[in-house]
């Protein structure tokens, strides 16, 4: 571009004086024409002004080149002194990042000699890797710190082939493959400081809920109760009250609290050791009080982080209370839940989730009930639950099975040829995705999760979805059911549906059979009562004992074969006990058709051994590796299952590897447990 400017210049200068010679010419050949004499005497006047001409020409030309030697001479100082002196760090490398050349603010900047230092770039911004080096003709910008500055570098490339073909002082048969790179850094501290302020000043809210208010003031003498909600009050008031937040009652048990995002950060660094020091709050009690929060925070309104923390409440109540859930933007975060679920004595909600599933039953034609992959006695025993309360209603029920477990057939068995049940009773999720249309109530059972149902597709095919479930809730939760029952307080869904069927607007009549499958869910999911069993647990037994069921019956369903044992004692003998208290054991899968139940009940056994407070046995199946985990009451092993994608109860849980091998699972199970032990998310 300079070339041509240049050039334009010089032709405008000379061009004149030429175009006045020719004219000059011209005129002299007509003059000539006209008169020899007169013409000639003209001649030597053109001559003389052409030779004159000439030599102007040639003297200006060589001035001209000078001064134009002068003026790149003084315009490439120009060029380099603003480099130089450029207010802001400035950096060229070469292709591999070795430094070239820096300005003096780079040199202020780092320590470094611009004459000395020709070392890569990397061994003074770590962030600055070869891998963060743009494409050709590329930008990129990378934020990168230096000692207690922030910057913002824009880093170019330069590929050497343009300046090859704009310049004839290079030669054209150069390496056009060389590229160059420059660095100009942008210090932003000041402006990330005022970012993060605001950011620390932002305000989120929050919802805190008492569980068990009412059962732990039932728990004490009646002169005391008073003392205790002081006592609670106080602790609640004077921990936000800590990290300047604000706190208000607006029921007896129940809060609203508004705090800044940096207070937000602090408590998640402590862990919210708010619930330990409510539930270790006691005057007599029998019972402790635990809390359930939910906040909500960067959601962009207040409006907002409001009706967020409304979810994360009703989701950390969801999951069994005693924990805090953070909807923090999109993301969710779990703290707490180490206590185990405290039975509610209540018998409303059921009441009232049987009368809404009765109006939901008589609205449709057909009914399809449909538990988990790999569906087990308790899926099943509560789909037959479901089923009976249909079939009574005068509805066409079916329930969706496609691959039933060794361990599931036995009870499959008392219905399938029985004339008391027809044919279409069970049926493959292929046939379902025929049946299922928007007249139809699809009812899922066990599970709340879309991606663990048995038939997934048939979500999408009817708008009406309702959900019996005992699992905790998590963030991937089915949110658009109709009706949703889940209840982690209760032992099993079979103990829900039993309990939903006393409650029913007609009295439904089960028969035997059904009855010994919901008690085998009862029993299956309790480990023949011995874990999360309450009250409402044995009233359910007793209630399915009155309609039929029959212990010795249900017990020669259970039965194994003598393989499985085998493997079970397998498991116990190549257990490894990692960090004291976590048992850790393979479960061979040769020769047997559902390894995952054995892994399960071998899991169990090993809760058996004193020191063991939690257990995990792997095993694999169909080219996946599933994990049993279980524990008493000291650890949590839900949350441990959720960091490797998994879920249930905080005392029975479980989780899938996807293309991986026994031994990574092995390793990744125990970096979980070192992070979350180390973390104090356990014991």
């Amino acid at each position: 571009m300079q070339k041509k400017k240049i050039g334009w210049n010089w032709k405008k200068k000379v061009y004149l004086p030429l175009m006045l010679g020719w004219i000059l010419i011209v005129t002299n050949v007509i003059v000539f024409m006209m008169d020899m004499g007169l013409g000639l005497v003209m001649g030597i006047g053109v001559a003389i002004y052409l030779v004159v001409l000439a030599i102007l020409i040639t003297r200006h030309r060589a001035n001209a080149l000078d001064e134009w030697l002068t003026f790149a001479a003084h315009f490439g100082q120009i060029q380099k002194h603003l480099l130089q002196e450029m207010p802001f760090p400035y950096a060229l490398t070469d292709q591999y990042g070795r430094l070239l050349w820096f300005n003096d603010e780079f040199s202020a900047l780092t320590g470094k000699d611009r004459r000395h230092f020709k070392k890569s770039i990397t061994g003074l911004f770590h962030e600055l890797t070869r891998d963060v080096f743009p494409d050709r003709n590329q930008k990129n910008v990378i934020d990168v710190l230096f000692g207690e500055k922030s910057f913002e570098v824009q880093i170019c490339s330069v590929v050497l082939n343009e300046l090859i073909d704009d310049t004839e002082f290079l030669d054209r048969d150069m390496d056009r493959s060389y590229c160059m790179y420059s660095f100009v850094f942008h210090d932003v501290t000041e402006m990330n400081y005022y970012i993060q302020k605001y950011k620390d000043e932002t305000m989120c809210c929050g919802l805190i809920y008492l569980d068990n208010y009412d059962e732990a003031l039932e728990s004490i003498e009646e002169v005391r109760r008073s003392l205790l909600t002081v006592l609670i009050d106080r602790k609640i008031n004077s921990y936000f009250r800590e990290v300047d937040g604000l706190v208000r009652k607006f029921d007896v048990d129940r809060y609203f609290f508004v705090i800044r995002e940096s207070a937000l950060r602090e408590l998640k660094e402590r862990r919210f050791n708010i619930l330990e020091a409510v539930r270790t709050t006691n005057i007599g009690n029998e019972m402790a009080i635990t809390l359930s929060i939910g906040i909500g925070a960067n959601n962009g309104t207040y409006q907002q982080n409001s009706e967020n923390a409304r979810v994360a409440i009703e989701l950390a109540l969801g999951r069994g209370g005693d924990q805090v859930v953070v909807r923090d933007g999109q993301s969710i975060s779990y703290y707490g839940g180490k206590s185990l679920g405290v039975e509610k004595n209540t018998r409303v909600k059921a009441r009232v989730k049987a009368h809404a599933l009765r109006e939901f039953i008589d609205s449709k034609e057909k009914v399809v009930i449909m538990g988990h992959k790999l569906p087990d006695v308790d899926a099943f025993g509560s789909a037959v639950g479901i089923y009976r309360i249909a079939e009574t209603l005068g509805k066409r029920a079916h329930i969706v099975m496609n691959e039933p477990t060794s361990s599931l057939r036995p009870f499959l068995g008392q219905f399938r040829g029985d004339a008391e049940y027809e044919d279409s009773m069970i049926i493959s999720g292929e046939r379902a995705e025929d049946i299922v249309d928007n007249d139809t109530l699809l009812v899922l059972v066990d599970t709340n999760k879309s991606e663990y149902t048995d038939c997934e597709e048939l979500l999408s095919l009817t708008k009406t979805v309702v959900i019996f479930d005992h699992h905790r809730q998590s963030d991937n939760t089915i949110r658009s059911s109709v009706l949703s029952y889940i209840e982690p307080y209760a032992s099993s869904t079979c103990e829900m549906v039993a309990e939903v069927l006393q409650y029913f607007p007609e009295k439904i009549r089960i028969r035997s059979k059904e009855a010994d499958i919901l008690y085998a869910g009862i029993m299956l999911d309790t480990d023949n009562f011995m874990q999360k069993t309450g009250v409402r647990t044995f009233e359910a037994a007793a209630f399915l004992r009155r309609n039929g069921a029959d212990i010795t019956r249900i017990r020669k369903l259970f039965r194994g074969g003598l393989e499985e044992y085998r493997l079970k004692g397998e498991v116990l003998r190549n257990v490894e006990l990692y960090r004291e208290h976590f048992a850790i054991s393979v479960c061979p899968s040769e020769g047997i058709e559902s390894p995952t139940i054995v892994a399960s009940q071998a899991a169990n056994d090993l809760l058996d051994i004193v020191v063991v407070k939690a257990s995990f046995v792997l095993t694999e199946y169909r080219g996946m590796i599933f994990v049993s985990a279980r524990s008493i009451d000291e650890v949590n092993v839900q949350i441990i299952m959720e960091r490797l994608g998994g879920g249930g109860h905080m005392n029975m849980a479980g989780c899938q590897f996807r293309d991986t091998s026994e031994k990574e699972a092995i390793l990744r199970l125990k970096q979980v447990i070192d992070e979350m032990l180390d973390g104090g998310e356990l014991l």
